[in-house]
């Protein structure tokens, strides 16, 4: 029965993808601009890294509006009767996949500060997720602070800016420099404030950050260069590991926040394996050359005959296509995606739950019996989604199946911004490569080693902690559940 074979239909949750928590969007004017339009361009561009709920904030004549709302980009800017009133010199936006502070509305992003007379004066949007927020939100509210979220590191970088702001003048560049003395963890953040915006990462770069240009006088900061792209403007470069730009009026200046012996760079190399746009640079790499390349050594490491090789839409494609050129075994779109498919479903029914084995996905038939097929996806998390696979393809009469896996085995999860399982619900851990053979129900398995992954990368100056269980900060049992 299915089932059997598929478990965890009888849970809402039953992805077998890792998550990044969101997307982060900015873009600043001297003069005023359709700044309602850009941001949901831009945000639009980065839907792929949260589908939950989304926000902005909007600088104009001299005062902080925004709006937020759940759901998808377009969904929430449609409910946006008076776009003009959205119109301003900078803005800054947000899209959204939990991970810590769940999903609750009081969690969405932009979270923003007000004075004494409720005006708006600063406004934050982060993605990553800080390894101590729950000590330091606990110190400032025995000093008084008060949290509009249930539970937000995003809105622990905030109320420690205003603290330093309060401290310092209202300079923002020392309070941001004095907040990311006190924070631990991973992040990448765009403030807007007083006629400005500032853009910073941790340091050691672990989610991506870029800056580009509209036009002389125009800057943009994106988690991707896929939105700077969305706009029509062009890319400069990614912001380096603990730096901080500030943009005004007058100019746009560079500093860094830690002594450079601090700084390291170490960005998740799951950007480039699945996060990521295609399309995108991150750090100035190709992301779908990264992905080509995969499949190219998968096919070096293991090679198999076969007939076909089939990628899972659409992160698999791009390494299908490279094992295909590397081994001249033919690529073919066999697996149909249903792009009009919501992010998720809650059926009751056992019945229904079945018949989901098809939705997302489906085969053509015709090209899949009696064949012997490669099956490429950009990893194996649960192995949900594998076994759904593998069963479509085994109904639709393929006569082997070898799956192949774009990154290396994944036994530990992620505290530094993305949504992981438990260790215990990772397939990978403490179980084999044969048995998970045997698991998912094909004739061969095999993983992109970590040998190759480093050199498909161009080196060790990444975060490989999925894989390795090892991460760039060091992390307390007492910060972290582990």
């Amino acid at each position: 029965m299915i089932s059997k074979l598929f478990p965890i239909f009888n849970q809402k949750k039953s992805s077998d993808k890792f998550h990044e928590e969101c997307g982060i969007f900015g873009i600043y004017s001297p003069q005023k601009v359709d700044t309602f339009s850009l941001i949901q361009f831009g945000l639009f561009a980065l839907q792929h890294r949260g589908q939950e709920a989304c926000g902005f904030s909007v600088l104009r004549d001299g005062f902080i509006l925004s709006h937020k709302s759940e759901g998808l980009v377009l969904d929430s800017f449609r409910k946006i009767s008076n776009s003009e009133y959205f119109h301003g010199n900078a803005a800054i936006g947000h899209t959204r996949y939990s991970t810590e502070g769940g999903q609750s509305k009081k969690n969405i992003q932009p979270f923003f500060g007000e004075d004494s007379y409720g005006k708006s004066t600063i406004s934050i949007v982060h993605n990553g997720n800080l390894i101590n927020a729950q000590k330091i939100r606990k110190d400032l509210e025995s000093k008084g602070v008060t949290f509009i979220s249930e539970y937000s590191d995003s809105e622990v970088i905030l109320r420690l800016i205003q603290k330093y702001l309060s401290e310092y003048d209202n300079n923002l560049e020392i309070a941001i420099q004095k907040t990311t003395i006190d924070i631990q963890g991973a992040y990448s953040v765009i403030v807007l404030m007083d006629n400005k915006i500032a853009a910073f990462r941790d340091p050691n770069g672990i989610r991506p950050l870029c800056y580009g240009m509209l036009n002389e006088k125009t800057y943009i900061f994106s988690s991707e260069t896929c939105g700077i792209d969305s706009v029509g403007g062009y890319y400069i470069r990614d912001l380096f590991p603990g730096e901080m730009a500030i943009v005004d009026k007058k100019s746009i200046r560079f500093s860094l926040l830690k002594k450079e012996k601090y700084t390291k760079r170490r960005i998740c190399s799951f950007e480039y394996i699945y996060f990521s746009r295609p399309d995108s640079l991150i750090e100035n790499i190709n992301v779908y050359e990264i992905r080509e390349k995969s499949g190219e050594k998968l096919y070096e490491q293991h090679p198999v005959e076969a007939d076909v090789v089939i990628g899972v839409p659409d992160s698999g494609v791009p390494a299908s296509i490279g094992y295909s050129k590397a081994s001249g075994i033919p690529f073919k779109p066999i697996l149909v995606k249903n792009k009009y498919i919501g992010r998720s479903f809650i059926i009751p029914k056992q019945e229904m739950r079945e018949k989901m084995v098809n939705l997302k996905l489906n085969s053509i038939l015709n090209e899949i019996r009696g064949k012997r097929i490669v099956i490429i996806d950009d990893s194996i998390v649960r192995g949900t989604t594998s076994r759904r696979l593998v069963y479509i393809l085994r109904k639709a009469g393929a006569k082997e199946i070898h799956f192949r896996s774009a990154s290396p085995p994944i036994i530990a999860p992620c505290y530094l911004g993305v949504d992981t399982p438990s260790r215990k619900d990772l397939i990978s851990y403490n179980i084999d490569k044969e048995k998970i053979a045997k698991i998912l129900n094909v004739d061969s398995l095999e993983f992109l080693s970590m040998r190759n992954l480093i050199d498909i990368l161009g080196g060790k100056n990444y975060c490989f902690g999925c894989f390795t269980g090892n991460y760039p900060i060091h992390i307390k049992k007492n910060d972290c559940i582990l």
